[in-house]
């Protein structure tokens, strides 16, 4: 292929311009997504179940004597790093024509520094916490150096995802500073502001897979329209989410609180006007309604947490705020699974009985893990099946997925 015809060439296929040469690389290591989500579907069902058998009390596992705050820490620092390899190790080298795609033996050692992390975290009474540092923050840092073309861009068109990462890699370290006793600052609060930063990662990156999506949709269903993420929405909602992060930190017992938190479900939701196009009806198409319960589920979060600072049940916060981490980040992997795993296997985005199932097993785990504040006297039900059904989404990605990570693209193509 000569250089006059590469300008002419998609986003999506510029990668394979620069596909490395690798000989015998397998189909599970032939791109950043593939080994990923392998691991990913089942480590979730593994995961919440080993918490459900901590939690019951049916396996002794003390986490230096604090069992809550590391289980907050590897639902969120610990998904997140495995989340985020396979969204910058698909999406980079489609943003930056010429960045070789990271496959084969490169891959399969970043995956397994990720694994190492996981086996140091289920076992840091043993191996301590300087190990798990040491495996988890080398994950994130090597992350964001992957991903530094994004911050250096003169452009500048994606270097939020890279600041952002960044954000979090400076509060994982101070987190682990806290947990080692060489940082004073308790480390659920920390916890808090680093659950802000993750909620502002998903709406950054939300933009960039609305964008390919909801556009590749239309394009199969022969919508003469295109879908934009517009930025303004996305910003507001950025900075009430950081505005909600700072004040809760600094000052959680404050009233204004409530009403910040109010402001940041509107922000939220206002996310959704997006999917109203001037021309064309997409509102009633499964994968926008998919994409949009991932804000609605947010924006409640937030909404849910200011009314009850407003109404002085704090107590019930921890309930709320599982409608931003077992919903609206619960399903946003879940649906980043499902886009890459059609679309970057050389399929159609394709809705079925299987995908909806996915996407309502989410949501229902979630209003039932959300309710334990107005079904108090069924709370011990609540808290077992509403952790049981949020393991269904994995499941049945296993079945309906797995086949086509370990088999070579259906167009024929590399990756």
């Amino acid at each position: 292929m000569n250089q006059e015809e590469k300008p002419q060439i998609l986003h999506a296929t510029n990668h394979y311009l620069y596909y490395p040469d690798e000989k015998d690389v397998p189909a599970y290591l032939a791109y950043g997504f593939r080994p990923v989500f392998l691991l990913l579907a089942p480590y979730m069902i593994i995961s919440m179940l080993l918490w459900g058998l901590v939690w019951s009390g049916a396996i002794n596992i003390p986490f230096m004597d604090n069992v809550l705050v590391w289980h907050v820490y590897e639902m969120l620092f610990g998904i997140l790093t495995i989340g985020a390899l396979a969204f910058l190790s698909t999406g980079l080298p489609e943003l930056f024509p010429g960045l070789v795609p990271l496959i084969g033996k490169r891959l399969k050692y970043v995956v397994l520094l990720w694994v190492a992390g996981r086996i140091s975290f289920w076992l840091i009474d043993v191996t301590g916490v300087y190990l798990t540092a040491i495996l988890n923050l080398s994950m994130l840092g090597w992350l964001i150096w992957f991903g530094r073309r994004a911050v250096l861009d003169k452009l500048q068109r994606h270097a939020s995802l890279g600041y952002t990462l960044l954000a979090l890699l400076i509060i994982e370290a101070w987190f682990f500073a806290s947990m080692a006793g060489h940082a004073s600052t308790p480390p659920m609060d920390i916890l808090k502001i680093a659950l802000g930063g993750h909620v502002v990662l998903i709406l950054l990156a939300l933009r960039r897979v609305n964008m390919e999506a909801v556009n590749e949709l239309m394009e199969d269903k022969g919508i003469d329209d295109v879908y934009v993420s517009r930025p303004p929405l996305t910003n507001l909602a950025v900075f009430s989410v950081i505005l909600f992060s700072v004040a809760e930190f600094l000052y959680p017992a404050n009233s204004a609180l409530g009403w910040i938190g109010l402001a940041v479900g509107a922000a939220v939701l206002a996310v959704t006007n997006d999917y109203i196009l001037k021309d064309k009806f997409i509102l009633g198409q499964p994968y926008v309604i998919y994409l949009a319960l991932i804000f609605i589920l947010i924006a409640a979060g937030y909404a849910l947490m200011g009314w009850a600072i407003l109404a002085e049940e704090t107590h019930n916060l921890s309930h709320f705020r599982h409608f931003i981490t077992s919903g609206g980040i619960g399903l946003s992997y879940v649906m980043v699974m499902m886009i890459i795993s059609w679309i970057h296997t050389g399929r159609h985005l394709t809705s079925n009985i299987y995908t909806h199932s996915m996407v309502a097993a989410v949501v229902v785990a979630t209003l039932m893990r959300g309710s334990i504040p107005f079904l108090e006297s069924y709370s011990g039900e609540l808290y077992l099946y509403s952790s049981l059904i949020w393991t269904l989404p994995f499941i049945i990605y296993i079945k309906l997925f797995f086949k086509f990570l370990t088999a070579p693209r259906a167009d024929g193509v590399k990756g």
